[in-house]
């Protein structure tokens, strides 16, 4: 009887896989325990009525695997397209989200920061393939962390698990929260005041592209309820004050140049002048009432002086300003959206965009 082995590098059929799993079947019920065992133990699992071989329940504080015992290790998720489930579409991200690690970033006197960092990484699997090792992404922020600042970091960890991965587009975001010394408006006091920012790098089709996202928090008056609190003093010397509200916007920039963080804010500041207060005495509440005062501002005002401060930069290339005013008057927000470039361009929106910008304190 002639006996014709199959490739081994070919996958059998289902048909020749149950005719295999039958023949061995057939064995193992003729043969001996001894006999199963010198093939292989798990052999007898086959058998009707078997279960698993007695295992261990110790815990081997000793083994340590080797490259051969790695390389027979099981990997299903970088597994043959075969094992796919659904359909073979292309997946734009997948990865990881809320990876934390300490990062150093610059700041713009000479010095550095190590802050608590929270890491987003994808890359884009193609449709044939099964799945990614999401485990060297963070191998490859490890590799950088200690030696790199903030871009830095991300540009060598994208390199990095890119080539590792094989794909062909990638994206990585560092969110943390950078302090900035502030001096108050009449005292003389000082604190610090903590921004919430990311940093972004993309890759798609080969063009990186480097983006950075400060939420600012301000405080906004209603122009109109302040001219109805003036004229109802005026008119019938009633007292009445306006309402306003913290106030939150966010700015996402696509960098054509260096920039600062601090460079960052201080246009932000440049646009909406009235920053929330780290530390205030008498004077400075009364000077922050005044300062309200001449500048009362609508959320539509509240976009478009940011976008005056960010056209007017050249290191700034698109961008996007999503305001939300957290209003005492309504049990509803005023928000605004405006962007400039493809880059932010977008027909949908999240559903729980404006919902993001809340300042937590």
């Amino acid at each position: 009887m002639n006996i014709h082995t199959p490739e081994f590098d070919r996958k059998p059929s289902r048909e020749e896989a149950e005719a295999a799993l039958a023949l061995l079947r057939q064995w193992a019920g003729k043969s001996s325990d001894d006999e199963i065992a010198r093939l292989d133990a798990s052999v007898g699992c086959l058998l009707p009525g078997q279960g698993y071989p007695a295992l261990s329940r110790a815990y081997p504080d000793s083994f340590r695997p080797d490259d051969d015992y790695r390389a027979a290790m099981p990997d299903l998720q970088n597994g043959p397209a075969s094992l796919i489930r659904g359909a073979k579409a292309r997946i734009q991200h997948v990865g990881i989200s809320n990876f934390r690690l300490p990062i150093r970033f610059a700041t713009r006197d000479g010095g550095a920061l190590v802050l608590e960092t929270s890491v987003t990484g994808t890359v884009s699997l193609e449709a044939e393939k099964k799945g990614i090792n999401m485990s060297r992404i963070m191998r490859s922020f490890y590799a950088h962390a200690e030696k790199e600042f903030s871009f830095g970091v991300i540009e060598a960890a994208l390199d990095d698990y890119m080539r590792d991965l094989g794909s062909f587009d990638a994206r990585i975001q560092m969110r943390a929260s950078f302090p900035m010394r502030m001096e108050s408006l009449r005292s003389g006091l000082s604190g610090w005041q903590y921004y919430d920012i990311a940093l972004e790098l993309v890759e798609v089709a080969g063009v990186r592209k480097r983006i950075v996202h400060l939420d600012y928090v301000y405080s906004s008056t209603c122009p109109c309820s302040l001219e109805l609190s003036e004229h109802a003093r005026s008119m019938r010397g009633q007292l009445a004050t306006p309402h306003s509200q913290r106030s939150v916007a966010r700015l996402s920039v696509e960098l054509k140049g260096e920039i600062w963080i601090e460079d960052l804010v201080e246009l932000a500041r440049n646009a909406v002048v009235t920053e929330t207060q780290v530390m205030v005495k008498r004077e400075d509440e009364q000077a922050f009432a005044e300062l309200n005062a001449a500048n009362p501002i609508f959320v539509e005002d509240a976009a478009r002086l940011f976008c005056e401060e960010l056209r007017a930069d050249p290191r700034i290339g698109d961008f996007r300003v999503v305001a939300s005013h957290q209003e005492s008057l309504h049990s509803h927000d005023a928000i605004s959206l405006l962007t400039e470039g493809a880059t932010f361009a977008a027909e949908s929106l999240d559903p729980r965009l404006f919902q993001g910008l809340i300042h937590a304190g």
